[in-house]
């Protein structure tokens, strides 16, 4: 679309606020290690399957964001759940299929996925 007044980027703004919300927003958060070291590791990939996962179960009230390196390299991708008045849990070695285990059992049952677990902060 081409952006003839300031109408038409009004609408623009409307029409793309659902393909941002999972990003933004939200008492829950998905945090994903997106350092040089989890893009080499995959993590482009695991941030695609958390959006689209997020998407295809309507979860809107998501916060999803982006950390760089925190130094534990040999476990990339890495991604945290923390979910209000629960522990923040981090999770290893992902794979985009895990993203669904995890999405499913973890964000939505409140179940830790503790085959992929590497770490947990109070």
């Amino acid at each position: 679309m081409k952006i003839k007044s300031l109408e038409d980027l009004r609408k623009i703004k409307e029409s793309s606020k659902d393909l941002t919300s999972a990003r933004s927003g939200g008492a829950t958060r998905v945090i994903i290690g997106m350092g040089t070291c989890g893009i080499a590791a995959g993590a482009r990939e695991v941030m695609t399957a958390v959006l689209e996962e997020l998407d295809k179960r309507g979860l809107r009230d998501v916060a999803v964001e982006t950390t760089g390196c925190i130094g534990m390299c040999q476990k990339e991708p890495l991604l945290d759940v923390i979910r209000p008045g629960e522990p923040r849990i981090t999770y290893g070695d992902v794979t985009p299929a895990d993203v669904v285990r995890i999405i499913g059992e973890h964000l939505v049952g409140g179940k830790v996925v503790e085959d992929k677990v590497i770490g947990q902060t109070d």
